[in-house]
């Protein structure tokens, strides 16, 4: 699997040298290569080889100011303190966290350049392969159609009411903004068309790739989420696009819930779509660089200093049992814990784990209330402006290697196994709060865990079980949208919200170029 993983970066690279254009504010994608009929598009591999393209926009996903942060520092789980002259970035992680955003923070508009990004790059491929008239082509288009709905469902998620643009070569330059309904019924036509046109190939040659489970996959999460997107609930849709996955025999739990997260983690029985990150050749995931902090440069031997940014909200982080595997267990002043956790947290040690890291002691160094020793703490003695160095437990969940650079082999989940037996669960749950099956489902995932199954469902425990599994790959503000927990609840640092700012606001860099887009509510 590792070497199916490098060819396919290798392709997506070779790819980017001669097709492709970062992601860029504008609908519109200008292109210089070279790339025609008569020299490329001949044969089913030069097909696939040019696929990359539409792949390579999704590198973009982890992006410091980017989707990542758009659904995790926004939530209850994530947040980036100010830690005196550290974070500050103009008060834009303050906001971010506190849901008081602008069209203009950053965050907002590279989201949007993110996934219209995502949908130009498509956009410019399903025309070239249209172009050709050529039957082999047939399948691929359906795969970039697939493709560019799961940009559209993030889209949908994200900004609610957008353009809906679907040509290249005669793209209107300034679109108008589509409504939430009409972006809804788009994506579920497109995903719905694309079923019997991709391919059912479960292997090693569709990793990284949509196919007919990718397919269902983004139905499940469009139909769980349609009463929030079109007013319309579809939980028995929702249920029966997960049961294609469960019942398909292509997935199982891994016995480890940390073999979903390791340095080398593209054999999981667990992935669904997965972005195959790469430290040379497909740089993005860069988490260890996001959380650590400066010092623990010195515990994994690390090529670069972190930035001693983001962390766990501390009652997020005691939302886990302390018997949970999920959340491991805090390091002593003994040595470094040999239990692997979603977080770092206790004493912090060099990579020998015989070496108690130690600050300088100076006022530049930070806040830091135990002095010189270094320790994390899952408490946060404040938001902003003087946050301490070492506060907030560390998002530890994806393996660190030893050694490492600033980004990360660990490939990224978008849809993940477990995800959508937590979401069959729901489904059935929100049919019949009393049905036995749903309840079956969760505590599958609570066993696994090494926690005492449920005695029955509920709203609070259903959404925090969600919360424990999935931390840290991008589905918290979703979910606590669904569950009408996000604008509207409190949480540290954050006060209640209008429920307008469940959407971001289009950003305003777009509104001044495109006269034809409609802000949204709130903004």
């Amino acid at each position: 699997m590792k070497k199916l993983k490098f060819s396919l970066k290798l392709s997506m690279l070779a790819v980017c040298l001669v097709a492709f254009m970062p992601a860029c504010t504008n609908l519109e994608e200008e292109v210089f290569s070279e790339v025609t009929a008569d020299n490329f598009f001949q044969t089913e591999a030069e097909f696939i080889s040019a696929l990359g393209a539409a792949y390579t926009s999704l590198y973009g996903y982890m992006g410091t100011t980017s989707l990542w942060a758009a659904q995790e520092v926004s939530s209850d789980e994530m947040v980036v303190p100010t830690r005196g002259p550290d974070w500050g970035d103009g008060g834009h992680w303050v906001r971010l966290h506190q849901q008081l955003w602008t069209a203009e923070d950053p965050t907002v508009g590279t989201t949007w350049n993110f996934l219209f990004g995502g949908v130009s790059a498509t956009n410019r491929l399903i025309f070239q392969f249209e172009e050709l008239q050529n039957p082999l082509t047939d399948p691929f288009i359906g795969e970039l159609k697939a493709l560019r709905a799961i940009y559209y469902l993030w889209l949908l998620d994200t900004f609610g009411n957008v353009p809906v643009v679907t040509s290249f070569a005669d793209a209107d330059p300034a679109p108008p903004t589509n409504s939430r309904s009409e972006v809804y019924a788009f994506v579920e036509s497109e995903l719905q068309a694309a079923l019997p046109n991709v391919t059912s190939n479960v292997d090693g040659s569709t990793y990284g790739r949509v196919n007919q489970m990718v397919v269902q996959a983004a139905l499940a999460k469009l139909y769980l989420n349609a009463e929030v997107y079109s007013g319309t609930p579809q939980w028995s849709k929702a249920a029966a696009a997960c049961d294609a996955i469960i019942n398909s025999g292509n997935y199982n739990l891994e016995n480890d819930y940390f073999a979903n997260f390791n340095v080398e983690n593209s054999g999981s029985s667990e992935f669904i779509l997965a972005i195959p990150y790469d430290a040379v050749f497909a740089g993005g995931n860069n988490i260890v660089m996001q959380t650590l902090s400066y010092l623990n440069q010195q515990s994994y031997n690390l090529a670069a200093q972190p930035w001693n940014g983001w962390c766990t909200l501390e009652e997020f982080y005691n939302s886990y049992e302390d018997t949970d595997l999920r959340k491991g267990q805090a390091n002593t002043e003994e040595g470094p814990s040999p239990v692997r956790g979603n977080f770092l947290v206790g004493p912090q040690w060099d990579v020998s784990g015989k070496v108690r890291l130690q600050d300088d002691g100076t006022t530049a160094s930070g806040i830091d209330p135990d002095g010189v020793p270094f320790t994390l703490r899952a408490e946060i003695n404040e938001l902003f402006p003087e946050a301490w160095r070492e506060a907030g437990a560390r998002n530890s969940k994806f393996e660190f290697q030893i050694g490492g650079q600033p980004n990360m082999n660990n490939d990224m989940p978008i849809f993940r196994y477990s995800d959508f037996i937590l979401m069959k669960a729901e489904a059935l749950w929100r049919m019949d709060p009393g049905s036995g099956e749903a309840l079956a489902l969760v505590n599958q995932i609570r066993t696994r865990a090494g926690v005492e199954p449920f005695a029955e469902l509920s709203a609070e425990n259903l959404l925090a079980e969600r919360g424990r599994e999935m931390f840290s790959e991008l589905q918290r503000r979703t979910d606590l949208i669904r569950f009408g927990q996000f604008a509207t609840a409190s949480w540290f640092g954050k006060d209640v919200q209008p429920e307008c700012k469940n959407l971001f606001p289009i950003p305003k860099s777009q509104t001044d170029a495109n006269p034809n887009l409609v802000q949204n509510p709130c903004y």
